[in-house]
């Protein structure tokens, strides 16, 4: 009976830890969404193209960075079934995160 209830008190300590540590994440992350464009033909992608990066608070350095981030991730999700259409254009709107310490690190001269 007694190793039950040590069971249970790592198991509630471990899920509370994880828990906290989410928390901490997000407190010192941004979340900005965007949307790409994947344009396919007989069942290939054609195009991508960046359609919206939404945040009012960025530098247009810091635009063009997470935008070049945002056509990498498109890239890397074109041939997923989910997103694959046979002709025609897929949408998809994506949120990338990011540490605040490194989003301001983004300057001019990179």
């Amino acid at each position: 009976m007694q190793h039950i209830n040590k069971y249970t008190l790592i198991i509630v300590l471990f899920i509370f830890s994880l828990n906290a540590f989410a928390q901490d994440f997000k407190k010192d992350s941004l979340q900005i969404k965007v949307y790409t464009e994947i344009a396919y033909q007989n069942n290939i992608a054609k195009t991508i193209k960046l359609k919206k990066v939404f945040c009012d608070y960025c530098s247009t350095v810091q635009l063009n960075r997470l935008g070049k981030e945002a056509l990498f991730r498109a890239e890397n999700e074109k041939n997923f079934p989910e997103n694959k259409l046979e002709n025609g254009k897929k949408r998809l709107a994506m949120y990338i995160r990011i540490s605040k310490v490194d989003f301001a690190a983004i300057k001019e001269d990179e």
